[in-house]
């Protein structure tokens, strides 16, 4: 739809993004309305104290109509939480709300009325308690969708994805098969042709230092090549294997639209480095578009006005395309 609005789970209370949250309404023009998922009386008293004032749209989350959404009001629906201090650390008493809110949010973006979904950031410790490995993992497991995502860190100049993601580094070369390399080139293959109409060029990093070992046979020859090469056949623009510690310089990196590693830090290290926070967090393979800001809850900074938008500003330009 063409002016679906779009939805935001606001996530661990006591993190940084409702400050973030309201610098970014404040900073953009807002072409598509937005409705946030938070405890109306929390977001107040936050609001209250970080100095910002605007009014609030309450909604009827039970019998909601879209065409009562405001543009200049911020458009809530509540989830009750109960609280003693308007800032706090971060514990497991908010593990329920959080989980209400990413319920409400999945029930209405089963309705295909969004045009995406956005959540702030969460406590991984706190709130999936080893139950899954990140929110891309746990919104798999919500929509059946249980090892058929991919998540891509994108920014317009050049997106990573890791083949495998809040893995420990100890369990990592079990997950690299060829079934899971062939099976996230196409997700990202298909959402850059779905939805920036290019055949993205895609670098694919090897495992080892400098793609190579010691051992007889590596994953590089037993898997990452045998792979790339099959791709090329299926005409998937693809190269490599690259070793990870020169693919990210600039006269290598400028090649392509997507480098793929195979581990978290191998490829969002040097992402962050150059792009700090004009990158976002996208779930590939998801029934819908599902879009955070590419940092934590940072409770250490909660309540100081002093957090950076820009993660969430991009999100939110994302989806108001």
């Amino acid at each position: 739809m063409k002016n679906s609005p779009i939805l935001i789970v606001a996530g661990e209370p006591y993190s940084i993004f409702i400050e973030i949250f309201l610098k970014a309404f404040n900073k953009i023009k807002v072409k598509k309305k937005i409705i946030l998922i938070v405890s109306k009386k929390l977001f107040i008293k936050q609001m209250k104290k970080l100095n910002f004032k605007y009014q609030i749209n309450l909604l009827d989350n039970k019998n909601l109509n879209l065409k009562n959404l405001s543009k200049t009001k911020i458009n809530i629906i509540n989830i009750n939480f109960n609280f003693k201090k308007t800032f706090d650390t971060i514990s497991n008493r908010s593990n329920s709300y959080i989980e209400e809110s990413f319920d409400t949010a999945l029930k209405l973006m089963k309705t295909k009325k969004f045009k995406g979904l956005i959540n702030g950031p969460i406590s991984k410790r706190n709130f999936l308690r080893n139950k899954s490995l990140g929110i891309t993992e746990y919104l798999a497991n919500k929509t059946n969708r249980n090892n058929k995502v991919s998540m891509l860190i994108y920014n317009k100049k050049l997106s990573v994805c890791p083949i495998t993601t809040h893995l420990p580094l100890k369990n990592v070369y079990k997950k690299i098969t060829k079934k899971n390399i062939n099976y996230q080139i196409k997700l990202i293959h298909n959402f850059y042709k779905r939805k920036m109409k290019i055949n993205p060029k895609i670098a694919i990093t090897g495992l080892n230092p400098h793609c190579e070992s010691n051992y007889n046979s590596s994953e590089e020859d037993k898997i990452i090549k045998p792979v790339i090469k099959s791709l090329k056949k299926r005409k998937y623009n693809v190269k490599g294997p690259f070793s990870a510690d020169t693919i990210f310089m600039n006269e290598n990196s400028k090649s392509y639209d997507v480098i793929v590693g195979m581990y978290h830090d191998q490829v969002l290290t040097p992402a962050k480095t150059l792009f700090g926070f004009n990158s976002i967090n996208i779930t590939l393979g998801l029934p819908f578009i599902r879009i955070s800001p590419d940092h934590g809850p940072n409770n250490a900074m909660i309540g100081k006005n002093k957090s950076n938008p820009q993660s969430l500003i991009e999100a939110l330009k994302f989806l108001n395309n």
